[in-house]
């Protein structure tokens, strides 16, 4: 059975998380289902390469399981029990911007207009992620498929690995939320209502919807400028809204943007056999 590349940056991954699953099995005793969890995403690698390289599943099968990776995070960190470095994220920002730049820019320059628009931003890393594997599927690009799935995958993959190791709470969690009349629109609350439900405690740092975004778009403007071009728009967008909403820190999407650079230059570099090419 021959693995492809993102199967082995997926092992690597199942591997890390089931050492440190099983080292923290006596005080996260939720970690036992991270060890579950991995053993079928082992299965699953298997089945798509049984399937055959001309199967979709074999080439989308990565992208549609990282919900289920990150939702994994927070058994690991027994559901916000674990220690955080937020701390250390707040003195570099100070550092770096003058103050705390994610706390403090809506306050300085409040709009309903700019809220509305990087709030609704937000929803576009659900749209950006897809976009690039679905659009080259449809093409029958099945190379170009390949190269933005292990593209995307890496920069997740490095981002969760973040969040296991440097664990940040984030803007979200340590600061007061920002005033009802900034937050008083409809993206404003559908983001709200979506984080209290589905946010992973401990992963602001890097910012993954940064990084997926980064990634997805300059993977995918490597097959298709015009589609690049497209999904440029809102990943700035949301790259600027993430800080300005107070959902991350400013060092959160600046690492982000590294991130996702350095998954999809990774990515461009690696044929399907796994080889750096010069």
């Amino acid at each position: 059975m021959r693995l492809r590349p993102v199967d082995r940056v997926l092992l690597g991954y199942v591997v890390v998380t089931s050492v440190v699953a099983a080292a923290r099995l006596a005080s996260t005793p939720s970690a036992m289902w991270v060890l579950l969890a991995n053993a079928l995403v082992l299965l699953l690698i298997g089945l798509a390469r049984r399937a055959g390289d001309a199967s979709w599943l074999a080439d989308l099968y990565p992208i549609c399981i990282l919900l289920a990776l990150y939702g994994a995070l927070d058994l690991l960190a027994g559901y916000g029990r674990v220690a955080t470095y937020d701390a250390i994220v707040q003195r570099w920002e100070a550092a770096l911007f003058g103050g705390q730049i994610s706390r403090e820019w809506w306050q300085r320059v409040p709009s309903s207009f700019w809220s509305t628009l990087l709030h609704g931003a937000y929803f576009s890393y659900y749209l950006v992620i897809p976009a690039g594997p679905l659009w080259f599927l449809w093409k029958g690009d099945r190379r170009n498929l390949r190269r933005v799935v292990l593209a995307e995958v890496t920069t997740f993959v490095l981002c969760y690995l973040g969040f296991i190791f440097f664990p940040v709470a984030g803007p979200y969690y340590e600061f007061p939320r920002p005033s009802p009349a900034f937050l008083d629109n409809g993206p404003a609350r559908l983001v709200y209502g979506i984080l209290a439900k589905g946010s992973a405690y401990g992963a602001a740092f890097p910012s993954s919807h940064v990084a997926g975004v980064i990634a997805a778009i300059i993977a995918s403007a490597g097959g298709s400028r015009a589609l690049g071009a497209v999904l440029a728009v809102p990943g700035l967008l949301l790259t600027v809204g993430v800080v300005y909403c107070q959902m991350h820190y400013g060092v959160d999407a600046i690492s982000g943007v590294l991130i996702g650079v350095l998954g999809a230059a990774t990515a461009s570099m690696v044929n399907e056999e796994g080889v750096v090419s010069g």
